[in-house]
């Protein structure tokens, strides 16, 4: 009998879809008929604090000595807030959709300083929908509440964190470990108060806390620390993105007063093991640290390989409240919106990233370096499969670089079972992103795509080795919004030997490409080195230096580094943000850069039509033969007609197709028209087979038809092409 297994996520990630780790393990499991059941404290205790009586609790335990005008207004109006809260809570999980006519008079919820930002916020709001708008309300009178909560109950709360800066860079255990002496805070306490109840009904033997981020790593502490006091006998692990970046260096023993088992990388292997350990007393196990003799130690001594990404299982959202996250709309950056709006079933098309070259990323851990695609259909199995699970047809594939490969695969297979779906996902902005592919991705349900542009320079694009140019970027990013698929790119600053100079005309390059209207959403950071990325490896390759050697005894990945230039790149901070997030908006395109920053900066160098002279029209006439045909339009309509030209008459094969929107006419001659009406059952998407473009003309050629290149640009093909005949 195997030992009972409990997963969890502390708080906080994210409000509206559950963070994935478990229900990914939780699927695993389910393959190897391991019963499981898994919780999100993070939704669970943002429920609990934002109802009537969380919130009554919190203006008890409020303390307003010294707080703000802004506080104590907030405390003058609680019942109002305790009026309200519960209904806003239900329309925010989409169960109370008539109050958004309420919310929008403005006169319904209570207002303290985040409401200010409106005025700001109206040109960029205007044209929203009533839904969209009261939804945005919402969400500022929760981040009031949020800024009360910080302010007079617990500074270390936040919606989608807690605790973060405890867990930021924390190379020492020690402000953990003391804090964790201090009382609980409000927060701590309605997190146990929960955690306690989900204790008693699963009865756990191991509990498997999943850890992504260092906004959960303190509440994970606590929550550990809880357990250890009043569950001695079960035994309690940690693993996820945290640990998998921060802790690979892992020696304070005083963790182990909290964890018995620390695994890094996939969690799938090391949790079997991990299973059989505890039940057994004693075992093998994989990639996990644990105490021995007092000392830390790192057990990797099974001999077997990880799961292929086919053997996982499809991800298991059972246990989770899927109606009860709340959707908010909290800044304006339409892509940053996706990520907290609407529900989202997580899937990854491919473990690992097929490029891995990128000097800044953390390439040589696992989860990154090893490279396995899942196949399209199988994907499509585990879509189906969620969809039937969780009512929702929404994905985001959360992969480090989906490979356009996959995702022309995986749209084909999208079509052929006419499923309706939504899905985005993170790219290399490369050269495969052809036009029809992007046509393609847009019928099979693709809505947006994020990418690295990074440092907007191609000197430092090949510095970075990210494979791709500034002109290459413009040219994908149109194909994919000229088919209405949004593009969001992400942008980097600071990074080594980066002068002055191309900071601005990176600026350049980014406000060149919201002009162009082929980039509509966009992020600045501050290069970060990282101990497991080729810059952190060999800073000296890359000018800089590290400004300690000393590795330390509980997290290690951020470095603190000098560059061999001595530019303050924080400077440039504020200014790229707000001109960024005023191109959104297509506010301060004809500006000149320097009126973005309140410091002297050079000219730009690049020439004022560099990204619009960078498009480039698809060569028709290089197709490669081995590229595949496809028809993604419908059955046409055919009929024939007799015409008379200088005496001669001859038939013609007219078809009417109807899209969508609209409908179009070809003529063909009759000869062609009988070739055409087979050919196109043959490349229709929904058969399971494609032609090459080199067999579809052999196939024109020998059925006895002349001068396929005159028939390939025709009117009548042209027409085809821009409705849904594709060369992939």
């Amino acid at each position: 009998m195997n030992p009972g297994i409990f997963l969890l996520t502390p708080p906080f990630t994210q409000l509206n879809t559950p963070y994935p780790a478990t229900a990914y393990l939780k699927g695993f499991l389910n393959t190897k008929e391991i019963n499981s059941v898994q919780a999100d404290l993070g939704i669970d205790v943002i429920l609990g604090l934002f109802s009537k009586p969380g919130l009554q609790r919190v203006f008890d335990t409020a303390d307003l000595t010294d707080s703000s005008d802004n506080s104590k207004r907030i405390f003058a109006l609680k019942q109002e807030y305790l009026k309200t809260i519960d209904s806003v809570i239900l329309f925010l999980q989409g169960q109370n959709p008539t109050l958004a006519l309420q919310i929008c008079q403005e006169d319904y919820l209570p207002e303290a300083s985040r409401f200010s930002q409106l005025e700001e916020l109206d040109w960029a709001f205007g044209a929203m929908g009533l839904q969209d708008k009261a939804k945005h309300l919402a969400t500022l009178y929760l981040e009031d509440l949020s800024d009360f909560i910080v302010e007079c109950v617990d500074e270390n709360f936040g919606f989608s964190r807690y605790a973060e800066r405890l867990g930021r860079s924390a190379n020492s255990f020690d402000e953990i470990y003391n804090e964790l002496d201090s009382p609980l805070s409000y927060i701590d306490t309605l997190t146990i108060e929960i955690l306690e109840a989900k204790l008693q009904t699963v009865n756990p033997d191991l509990v498997l806390m999943s850890v992504p981020f260092p906004g959960n790593l303190f509440s994970a502490f606590r929550c550990a620390q809880y357990i250890r006091e009043n569950y001695p006998t079960v035994k309690i692990a940690m693993g996820g993105g945290f640990p998998n970046t921060e802790l690979r260096s892992l020696s304070d023993s005083r963790v182990f007063e909290f964890f018995d088992f620390i695994t890094l990388d996939d969690g799938e292997l090391p949790v079997e093991l991990l299973i059989d350990y505890v039940q057994n007393g004693s075992g093998q196990l994989k990639r996990t640290f644990l105490l021995e003799d007092a000392k830390v130690v790192f057990r990797n001594d099974s001999a077997k390989s990880d799961y292929k990404q086919s053997q996982v299982g499809t991800p298991d959202y059972s246990n989770l409240p899927m109606d009860k996250y709340i959707s908010v709309i909290e800044i304006v950056n339409p892509m940053h919106r996706m990520w907290s709006d609407g529900r989202w079933n997580k899937l990854t098309m491919a473990h690992g990233c097929y490029w891995g070259k990128c000097t800044f990323c953390d390439i040589s851990l696992d989860y990154i370096k090893i490279y396995e695609p899942v196949a399209a259909n199988l994907l499509c199995d585990r879509m189906e499969e969620l969809i039937v699970q969780t009512g929702q047809n929404g994905f985001h594939f959360v992969d480090e670089a989906a490979p356009p490969a996959l995702m022309r695969a995986l749209a084909l297979e999208i079509l052929r079972r006419k499923l309706s779906v939504t899905w985005w996902t993170n790219i290399r902005f490369e050269k495969s992103f052809t036009r029809d592919l992007c046509v393609l991705l847009k019928a099979s349900g693709c809505i947006a795509v994020s990418g690295g542009l990074e440092v907007a320079s191609d000197r430092l694009l090949q510095l970075i080795d990210k494979g791709v140019t500034v002109a290459q970027v413009a040219n994908v990013t149109r194909h994919f919004t000229e088919n209405g698929i949004m593009v969001h790119a992400y942008l980097m600053y600071g990074y080594p030997t980066q002068t002055v100079q191309e900071t601005v005309d990176s600026l350049e390059m980014v406000r060149q490409l919201f002009e162009a209207g082929v980039l509509q959403s966009g992020f600045w950071h501050q290069f970060a080195m990282t101990a497991h990325s080729p810059v952190g490896l060999y800073p000296e390759q890359f000018g800089v230096k590290k400004k300690t050697e000393k590795t330390g005894a509980f997290a290690n990945n951020d470095i603190d580094f000098s560059d061999a230039t001595g530019i303050d790149h924080n400077q440039f901070s504020f200014g790229l943000k707000k001109s960024l997030y005023n191109f959104m908006y297509g506010i301060g395109l004809d500006f000149p850069l320097n009126e973005w920053f309140d410091f002297k900066i050079p000219r730009t160098t690049i020439r004022p039509d560099f990204i619009e002279s960078s498009f480039m029209d698809e060569d028709e006439l290089n197709m490669k033969p081995t590229a595949k045909i496809v028809w993604i339009g419908g059955k046409p309509q055919v009929s024939s007609e007799i015409k008379t030209k200088k005496g001669r008459t001859f038939t013609n094969a007219v078809y009417s197709f109807h899209t969508k929107k609209d409908f179009f006419t070809i003529r063909v001659s009759s000869e062609e028209g009988e070739w055409l009406e087979k050919i196109l059952d043959v490349i229709s998407v929904s058969e399971a087979k494609t032609l090459t473009l080199g067999q579809f003309k052999n196939d024109y050629e020998n059925s006895g038809l002349e001068d396929f290149e005159l028939f390939w640009f025709s009117k009548s093909i042209r027409a085809m092409r821009a409705n849904g005949l594709l060369i992939l």
